[in-house]
């Protein structure tokens, strides 16, 4: 095994269409795109195992919830005998405009309790993380609230955006490395168009 690619997010039908499961879909998107079923259980995550970019990699969608992520990713990491240096983390970042990724290849959590988890099983802030925006173009009451409200079905088309984004991501930080990938989308975009229902 090459990487480990863990997308954040939520269990249970309630949290799939929310923004706290960006995490999740790109996952999923990736799997799509690959040929990967991630169906298996493995460590407290569902994973799935195949090749991006002529890299073996563990796709995993952990199940604990988003704040208890650490120990199932730390877990996964030791079974695949991969070092943090291999570990890609796709979440969620109401810090960032609305449709704008930043990739990272280490630093605090900024206040985001799912990369709190991680960094605080892992011990270190030294991974390459993948944050995608999608703070709105108004002001925010309540933030904990906002992550976990369901997409309007106007903003559904800039989701998708996203999700295609974090995907192209994570492929070229597998096939070219973080430096490169931090190159091509770290640019500001101005997020993504919003619509209103």
């Amino acid at each position: 095994m090459d990487f480990l690619v863990a997308g954040l997010g939520n269990p249970g039908a309630e949290y799939e269409n929310t923004p706290h499961n960006l995490g999740f879909r790109v996952a999923d998107a990736l799997a799509e795109a690959y040929g990967i079923r991630i169906g298996r259980k493995e460590n407290m995550c569902y994973v799935g195992h195949g090749a991006i970019k002529q890299h073996q990699v563990a796709l995993a969608k952990p199940q604990t919830f988003m704040n208890l992520s650490g120990p199932a990713i730390r877990a996964l990491l030791e079974r695949y005998e991969l070092t943090h240096g291999r570990l890609i983390l796709v979440y969620d970042e109401l810090a960032l405009p609305f449709g704008e990724i930043r990739i990272r290849p280490r630093g605090s959590a900024a206040g985001h309790n799912g990369v709190k988890s991680v960094i605080g099983a892992l011990g270190t802030q030294e991974f390459t993380r993948v944050r995608l925006g999608f703070r709105p173009d108004h002001p925010i009451g309540d933030g904990a609230k906002f992550v976990l409200a369901p997409f309007k079905r106007g903003e559904m088309q800039g989701v998708a955006e996203i999700v295609a984004r974090g995907c192209a991501a994570v492929e070229t930080i597998i096939a070219e490395g973080v430096e490169k990938a931090m190159t091509m989308f770290n640019r500001r975009a101005g997020g993504l168009q919003q619509e209103e229902e």
